[in-house]
């Protein structure tokens, strides 16, 4: 997107931008690394990696509870609340090194907050775009969100490098940066909530929507909470537990990730108003199963020894983590179908809810289950798992109308 382009556009739009880039910014300096954090804080097992996705992917369930509670409110103040919750939880986190339990009350706060933002979020953005644009809008949105986790990630693999950063210190100074950008965000949805005239409002007409004609985007959704879980979570756990990777290779992994995506997603949004949703869901499926199953082939020669831990192997599975984290850009496409079969607009933000309820049902049995998978019979097996779930999405490519 040019800087031309950027004057042009409405001030709201241009409040939006910004508060993706700081949104960006503090997942870069929180979500990216928090595996690193939970091996190097309190040098967990692969199990108890499983069991905490509990409280960290309990709220994407209760999300559209809380949602429908605040219905008194527009969805920008309730993204306020949101940014309250989440920068409260993580701030803790940056200044303190509770107990194993008390960590995870504070990272479920965090959690909540985050969780609560995502399908207001997309709402927000979809609300801001003229219907003729919205796969191009969509993209540039992306492309900007993934510009900045790009620019976070490098702060984070030089800091860590470095010894600036580290999770034996007393205070966690990436949470700590996190907690201020999210301060920046709360700044801008403010500002954006005094600048519409007509407030986003989508979850007031209708709190909680299931309807048959949405089956096929909640079947996309279930298979997400399955499949972001395995390779989001199991993927670095692969690079941290068995290759012995410590966050500034996490981090590096993420910037060469978003450079990719700097490209790959506007091209996406152009892509999605050129060849429509049932191509890209095609296209989505397909990488699905090939990540997963490559991984999972790799992870076997890791753990059987066919395979070196150092050298072409390890950049192979480092070559997988990138591909799936652009396997995992092309999410909005799921959003925008959503947005081209919704029977009433003010389905949308209920609906996302709703479908990120189903995602982390899915994503809390399948981490824990998955960690027992990995404890018992070995890592690989979770990965040949996810690449034969995600022959679903082809499947809903297939009978997608669109």
């Amino acid at each position: 997107m040019k800087w031309s382009e950027f004057k042009l556009m409405k001030k709201e739009v241009k409040i939006y931008f910004y508060i993706l880039i700081f949104t960006a910014l503090a997942t870069g300096m929180s979500q990216g690394i928090l595996s690193n954090y939970f091996k190097d804080a309190y040098n967990i097992t692969a199990f108890e990696r499983g069991v905490i996705e509990f409280p960290r992917e309990i709220p994407g369930m209760i999300c559209v509870l809380v949602i429908a509670l605040l219905a008194a409110l527009n969805d920008i103040r309730v993204s306020m609340f949101a940014q309250i919750l989440s920068i409260f939880g993580i701030v803790v986190l940056g200044f303190f090194t509770p107990q194993f339990s008390i960590m995870l009350v504070f990272l479920f706060i965090n959690s909540l907050g985050t969780h609560l933002f995502m399908p207001l979020s997309d709402g927000i953005g979809i609300s801001l775009v003229d219907q003729d644009k919205l796969g191009m809008r969509m993209g540039q949105f992306k492309g900007t969100s993934v510009k900045f986790l790009m620019v976070s990630s490098t702060i984070v693999f030089i800091c860590f490098k470095l010894n600036i950063f580290s999770f034996s210190t007393a205070i966690k100074w990436p949470f700590v940066l996190a907690g201020m950008f999210l301060l920046i965000v709360l700044g801008l949805l403010i500002l954006l909530d005094r600048t519409m005239h007509h407030p986003v409002i989508h979850h007031k007409k209708t709190k909680f929507v299931f309807r048959k004609e949405y089956k096929l985007y909640y079947i996309l959704v279930i298979l997400y909470g399955a499949q972001k879980q395995i390779m989001l979570v199991y993927g670095p756990w692969v690079l941290i537990e068995i290759l012995g990777k410590k966050a500034d290779t996490l981090a590096l992994l993420a910037i060469a990730g978003a450079f990719i995506g700097i490209f790959f997603i506007p091209a996406l949004g152009r892509w999605l108003d050129r060849y429509g949703v049932k191509k890209l869901l095609y296209a989505d499926g397909i990488s699905f199963v090939m990540v997963y199953f490559l991984f999972g082939l790799l992870t076997t020669g890791y753990v059987t020894g066919t395979l070196s831990t150092i050298g072409w192997p390890v950049l192979l599975g480092y070559f997988m983590v990138i591909i799936d984290k652009m396997s995992t850009q092309m999410s909005f496409i799921r959003t925008v179908y959503l947005k081209n079969i919704a029977v009433d607009s003010s389905d949308i933000i209920p609906t996302l809810s709703l479908g990120m309820s189903m995602d982390h049902f899915v994503s809390i049995t399948c981490a824990i289950l998955s960690g027992l998978v990995w404890s018992v019979w070995g890592p690989q097996y979770i990965f040949y798992f996810a690449a034969s779930i995600s022959l679903g999405n082809i499947y809903v490519a297939y009978k997608v109308k669109l």
